[in-house]
């Protein structure tokens, strides 16, 4: 099982950037996709955004055009660019390893200890 460790996270004015990593044990990285989630307070965790063995990105809509994710297959090491932070957008973000095939995102089990987001206003 693949081991993932998630850092970047911190406290940031509402407008203000931050920039997520994802660091994956193992030598497979290059042939999985990768995702990021997010759990808001008193939220489920849900899906933000995927990216392909291949580098194709899909996004959810509340994020698109401000987060980025992107890929380091040299370093095993995923990225969430945050660009115009919202308060909603405070939340853990964790990443996930799995594989996405068009739009859909099919997750496995291995997930990070994520990291903790917070946009003030």
């Amino acid at each position: 099982q693949v081991q993932l460790v998630e850092s970047g996270g911190g406290l940031v004015q509402a407008g203000g950037s931050l920039r997520l990593s994802c660091v994956a044990s193992g030598s497979t990285f290059s042939r999985n996709g990768m995702a990021w989630y997010r759990r808001a307070p008193g939220n489920q965790r849900v899906y933000v955004g995927a990216i392909s063995s291949g580098g194709d990105t899909r996004y959810v809509d509340s994020v698109k055009g401000r987060f980025t994710i992107s890929r380091d297959n040299a370093k095993n090491t995923v990225y969430l660019q945050m660009n115009s932070l919202k308060p909603e957008d405070t939340a853990v973000y964790y990443c996930n390893s799995g594989d996405l095939y068009g739009s859909t995102w099919y997750p496995s089990a291995s997930w990070g200890q994520g990291t903790q987001v917070t946009v003030s206003s």
